[in-house]
């Protein structure tokens, strides 16, 4: 038990609390961003999430549309649920392998980088490849770390 303790107490774990930490809020942020853009361009999905905007039923069904700039927040949220819950799970691993804590750091802060630039090109939205190319850095980055574990440190 002495061994898993000091993997905890590690650089390299801490570095990962961090890393992981920055990129669960900034996830967690985009929901109340995606209320925002429902609110400010009144564009619900939801019958009862009119109720404050429509007086009778024919408004409150104008409400019930979608908007490209809600869609645009929405997917892009969609992607960092399917981009950094990954991320935590190989990267908690991959920490707890015993890395080099400059190797690591390279991991942990490029895939940080790459999802925030891939939030700013996909909101403002910057022309492709600018987005492609940010997820796909931080894609080949949990990959890197997921290879490493396997070739490595798991046994199959």
């Amino acid at each position: 038990m002495a061994e898993v303790s000091q993997m905890i107490d590690s650089d390299v774990f801490l570095a990962f609390s961090t890393y992981a930490t920055i990129v669960v809020l900034k996830m967690l942020l985009m929901g109340p961003m995606t209320g925002y853009y429902r609110m400010t361009r009144k564009a619900f999905s939801n019958p009862e999430d009119t109720a404050i905007h429509g007086r009778n039923e024919e408004d409150k069904k104008k409400f019930l549309r979608t908007d490209p700039d809600v869609e645009r927040v929405r997917r892009c949220h969609q992607n960092d649920l399917e981009n950094i819950v990954p991320f935590v799970v190989i990267g908690l691993l991959y920490a707890l392998s015993g890395p080099a804590l400059s190797t690591a750091l390279l991991h942990f802060r490029v895939f940080v980088g790459s999802r925030f630039l891939h939030t700013v090109a996909y909101l403002l939205p910057l022309p492709q490849p600018c987005r492609g190319v940010s997820w796909i850095v931080g894609l080949l980055s949990t990959f890197s770390m997921g290879y490493r574990l396997l070739s490595t440190s798991l046994v199959l």
